[in-house]
């Protein structure tokens, strides 16, 4: 996994060294190279046995490592307007925070040790903080930055200290090891704290409703890039993070597991009609992503192959399909400096092209056949109702809703008479149709085949 991973601390020589004009082309090129060498460990073979003590790839990590590969590329294209009037040494200063923090998840999903993992899942924090509170749009970035902070350093404390006992009580938390081994074996009362403790981390990431507060904050402060990489890798490090654990330590008892998915089910149609009454595009998308992130929660907790696999796949449909609605609502963003929807609507008279990617984008986001965001919502309800057949109703509901909140954006920001301080609009470029297209390729290619992102372990 070095092959990746080496190649991805090289960009930040690269980035310094490289003349201020053509620091993009250079790392845009390079990145996409690595992204490409990264397909390789999506053929997984069934005896998949490392011998690393400290990086390798599964069926459940390959995936997620490929997407935050294929993200980085992404990320520097969307991004070059909002550097455009930034000094050179700042614009250098901003493309070696993402590389820094795109090469900390990507040993983050490759860890194969789970202190380790721990480590740079809170190292994580730093460059995106920065991210948000330097370069973000508003005065309320630093609000955002410390709400994002705070919640989540609060949620891995626990972690911190069950993952300290566990290593004491098992001798080594090593993934495979704790595979081939017997979950742990502890008291009743002991083993439901630890549990909480062990999770509690992942669910505030998630975010689980309730405790997700930071994520809309955040994801309207942050500039593009903070906005991508939030949205499509950043909540997936906790749903990974969930299935990891879940492997060796299960739940103490069905109600333990009861509340979290009564909480998580609420959540999603609860969060799904707060965008129905949205005015921001961003925070309406933020909310949209909480919505979905707890049908993976439901699905982590309900614990079958079967649900485990739609929760990787809607990890990754979600991951491609929310960071392609950020980067459509920058767009708006950069022509009407707006992200008030009703101030940018009409736009599909001036901006055809770029009312196709916002349809199709539409299409994915909702579920629409034969999507691969289908696919894995359709293998979550079904596994959800196969242990309790009155979750199709919250499951069913929130569908419909999705449907209906979907709608409402594209039709908002894409019909009716265009408003009337939109005087000077210029067409949008090549580079943003090209960003558009690397979204919605591996979402149509994966619609294809989704066997190879159906991954599970042990």
């Amino acid at each position: 996994m070095l092959k990746v991973i080496i190649p991805t601390i090289m960009l930040l020589p690269l980035t310094w060294f490289s003349n201020a004009h053509k620091v993009f082309m250079n790392l845009t090129t390079y990145s996409l190279l690595i992204s490409l060498v990264a397909l390789i460990s999506l053929n997984q073979p069934d005896d998949n046995i490392t011998f690393s003590t400290t990086f390798h790839s599964d069926a459940l990590s390959a995936p997620l490592l490929v997407l935050t590969t294929w993200l980085l590329p992404l990320m520097i294209i969307a991004s070059q307007n909002h550097m455009k009037k930034e000094l050179k040494e700042r614009k250098k200063l901003y493309l070696s925070l993402i590389i820094c923090l795109q090469t900390l998840l990507i040993m983050t999903f490759l860890a194969s040790e789970l202190m380790m993992f721990y480590i740079l899942f809170e190292a994580t924090l730093i460059p995106t903080l920065i991210i948000i509170t330097r370069w973000g749009n508003q005065a309320e970035r630093l609000n955002a930055g410390t709400y994002f902070l705070f919640y989540t350093l609060t949620g891995s404390l626990p972690l911190l200290i069950a993952l300290m006992y566990s290593h004491k009580l098992l001798g080594s938390l090593n993934f495979p090891w704790l595979c081939m081994n017997p979950p742990l074996a502890l008291l009743p009362w002991s083993n439901s704290l630890l549990w909480l403790a062990l999770i509690m981390a992942f669910m505030v990431k998630m975010p689980l409703y309730g405790i997700h507060l930071w994520l809309p904050k955040a994801h309207v402060e942050a500039p593009i890039a903070g906005s991508m990489v939030l949205a499509a890798i950043l909540l997936k490090l906790g749903g990974y993070g969930l299935m990891r654990v879940s492997l060796f330590t299960p739940p103490p008892s069905e109600l333990m597991i009861l509340p979290f998915i009564t909480l998580s089910l609420w959540g999603m149609i609860m969060t799904s009609s707060i965008c129905l009454r949205q005015t921001d595009l961003k925070s309406l998308i933020a909310y949209s992503s909480v919505s979905h992130m707890a049908l993976v929660v439901v699905a982590v907790l309900i614990k079958t192959p079967w649900s485990y696999a739609g929760a990787t796949v809607l990890m990754i449909a979600h991951g491609l399909t929310s960071s392609l609605l950020f980067c459509l609502a920058n767009t708006n963003y950069e022509r009407t400096h707006s992200r008030t929807m009703i101030l940018t609507r009409g736009l599909k008279s001036i901006l055809p092209l770029m009312t196709l990617w916002w349809f199709i984008a539409s299409l994915t986001n909702l579920a629409l056949p034969p999507t691969i965001n289908l696919v894995g919502e359709l293998m979550i309800i079904t596994s959800s109702f196969s242990w309790s057949h009155t979750t199709i109703l919250l499951t069913g509901l929130n569908m419909l809703i999705t449907a209906i909140y979907t709608l409402y954006m594209l039709i908002l920001t894409q019909r009716g008479k265009p408003s009337y301080h939109i005087t000077k609009m210029y067409p949008s470029f090549t580079r943003e149709n090209a960003l558009m297209a690397l979204h919605l390729c591996p979402l149509l290619l994966l619609s294809a085949n989704p066997k190879l992102i159906m991954g599970f372990t042990c």
